[in-house]
């Protein structure tokens, strides 16, 4: 049973930190790229970043470029997204996604399966 767990929201005030992780089973971690999406209220699910399977090449939006950061760590098969400087804007709902591929896409239709979402609120 393929299984994306996702955890570490919460409510923060603006300028703090987040991390978020995403713990994947059922399927094999090491061959699918990693994305995170946020959807705000009434606002479409964008991309955030996502990291390839080699972990040597991460992406990101350019609203968030400079203070959030992905990465994965295959011994665990999680994925984190580590968000620094956080501003009221980038409250949301937060999900991890995997892709059967090794390549990262802006996309959401392209993924393969997801998590739960996990809320991130940020206070101004």
């Amino acid at each position: 049973q393929v299984q994306l767990v996702e955890s570490g929201g919460g409510l923060v005030q603006a300028g703090g930190s987040l991390r978020l992780s995403c713990t994947a089973s059922g399927f094999t971690f090491n061959h699918y790229a990693m994305g995170w999406f946020r959807q705000a209220p009434g606002k479409e699910r964008e991309f955030v970043g996502g990291i390839g399977w080699s972990s040597q090449t991460a992406y990101y939006a350019e609203s968030v470029k400079g203070r959030f950061t992905v990465s994965r760590d295959s011994a665990k098969n999680t994925a984190y997204l580590q968000m620094n400087s956080l501003k009221p804007e980038d409250t949301a709902v937060y999900y991890c996604a995997a892709r059967d591929d090794f390549r990262v896409v802006l996309n959401s239709r392209e993924y393969d399966y997801w998590g739960q979402g996990t809320q991130v609120t940020v206070s101004s």
